[in-house]
């Protein structure tokens, strides 16, 4: 059984139980992590607490921080195979997308390595006799419950910018996909990090991720799930006044425009869908075309989608299995309502023959004539479902894209420069691309949502923002 790993060592749960790990290509058991509970949380908690207060962890300087992180990103690259051969396993991804995302794992360490040093404050002008100054502090411990369905990346973007700032960090992953977190772990260990500035808590989230939120001890909070949890998050940190960062996935829409490159189209809203088998926060699951180019949007790329395959991780194909066996069901769920409600699919990808009966396949599917405020127009499906509507005007495209509770990323094609600023400023979304796709975007892009997908900003420097506070100090010398 694989253990936690608390103040730089390998600590056995205190529960003594365990949970399953299941590789979903085959829907078989490989390995078994710690149960975590309030035991467990409270160790860590008072480890980061210790760091962050009274250690080595607390007295480093932003310049030392930094070149641990540069270290780290050195190491994940050493170990770059390793990691993703175990994020392949774990979560059912295509090998090349494990390698991108330990590639990028990398890539956050040596972004935020590099800015740790370039957080700075100011000097206010204010009244004659008086100097006035920010500083931007670290909270202290922060807590990060980090989902699975881009483990490795996920973690980079929030921990890397908590640590860059300062912060020590207590990690709960999602019971389903923690191997690759657990062995950054170590590596960051191994680097050098001091012990308790980075502890990993593994369990399920309504016994140690609920104990993270509550405990007395975290400053901050960074969670990245559904809607529904993150209230219930909120919620917890508010009983303590704690500041909560939120990322509550998408609905995000795709605009295709009559007059848009077709060619470059069609395999970048491909992808936008079917990476991670469309467990995506940002996903574009949702097409909205132009009425006059409906017919030939979707015959090109209803043929692309004929041409997809699913199939287990190391065949590395267009889409591996879902995370698990519930996840499944709730994707074949929403193609039952489409059947039933008569909405009829354009194109269907195929699961080949030598995927194990036993894994959590799901061919990817094109559907057209959404209405718009069908569950599958509304709801985050969370698999290789792509839903097509058409729209007469930019008016109704704008419309119908805001038609969600969601915000969080959406596309613009269209040749017309004027009408892709006009739509990047109306549409509600933290996120717009013109002419492109960015599923979230880069190292370097600020990344979050409005509305239902929540609040605060990861990646690039805006996220380090969000791991300080704001002190002024104000001094009178006249």
């Amino acid at each position: 059984m694989k253990p936690h790993f608390i103040d730089n060592r390998a600590v056995a749960g205190a529960s003594g139980q365990a949970i399953a790990v299941i590789d979903p290509s085959t829907g078989e058991e490989y390995e078994r992590i710690a149960r975590g509970n309030a035991a467990d949380i409270d160790l860590a908690v008072q480890a980061a607490r210790r760091a962050y207060d009274e250690g080595a962890w607390g007295r480093l300087s932003a310049a030392e921080r930094g070149r641990l992180l540069l270290k780290l990103a050195v190491k994940v690259q050493d170990h770059h195979e390793e990691l993703a051969q175990i994020e392949s396993r774990d979560c059912g991804k295509p090998t090349r997308q494990a390698r991108a995302d330990a590639t990028a794992l990398a890539r956050y360490f040596e972004f935020y390595g590099g800015a740790a040093d370039k957080l700075t404050g100011e000097t206010l002008p204010y009244a004659q006799g008086y100097t006035v100054l920010t500083l931007r502090e670290p909270h202290g411990v922060t807590g990060h419950i980090v989902p699975w369905n881009y483990p490795m990346q996920i973690f980079g973007r929030s921990v890397g910018g908590a640590l860059a700032a300062g912060n020590a960090c207590v990690v709960k992953p999602a019971e389903d996909a923690c191997m690759s977190l657990l062995r950054v772990a170590e590596l960051a260990a191994e680097v050098g990090f001091p012990p308790g500035a980075l502890n990993i808590v593994t369990g399920y989230g309504h016994e140690a991720g609920d104990m993270l939120v509550r405990h007395a001890g975290v400053d901050h909070i960074s969670f990245t799930g559904s809607p529904r949890v993150g209230v219930l998050v909120t919620q917890a940190a508010a009983e303590r006044h704690v500041p909560v960062t939120l990322e509550l996935g998408g609905k995000s829409p795709q605009i295709v425009f009559a007059d848009a490159d077709m060619d470059a189209m069609v395999p970048v809203v491909l992808n936008a869908i079917v990476q991670n088998a469309g467990q995506t926060c940002s996903a574009g699951s949702r097409l909205l075309i132009e009425r006059s180019a409906y017919e030939q949007v979707l015959d090109q790329v209803g043929k692309a989608f004929a041409a997809l395959r699913a199939g287990p991780a190391a065949m590395d194909l267009d889409c591996g299995p879902l995370i698990r066996k519930t996840q499944q069901e709730r994707v074949q769920g929403f193609l039952r309502d489409a059947e039933r409600d008569g909405i009829a699919a354009v194109a269907r990808g195929v699961v080949v023959s030598e995927a194990p009966s036993g894994g959590f396949y799901q061919a990817p599917t094109l559907l057209r004539d959404v209405p718009v405020k069908h569950r599958l127009a509304q709801e985050e499906i969370f698999g290789p479902v792509l839903s097509a509507m058409p729209f007469d005007n930019e008016a109704d495209a704008v419309r119908i894209a805001n038609a969600t509770e969601y915000g969080l990323v959406a596309s613009v094609w269209t040749r017309d420069g004027s009408r892709a600023l006009r739509l990047s400023r109306k549409v509600r979304s933290g996120q717009v691309f013109i002419n492109n796709y960015g599923a979230g975007g880069g190292i370097e892009l600020p990344f979050g949502g409005v509305k239902a997908s929540g609040h605060g900003r990861e990646k690039g420097f805006e996220a380090l923002y969000g791991f300080t506070v704001l002190k002024t100090i104000s001094i009178k010398h006249d």
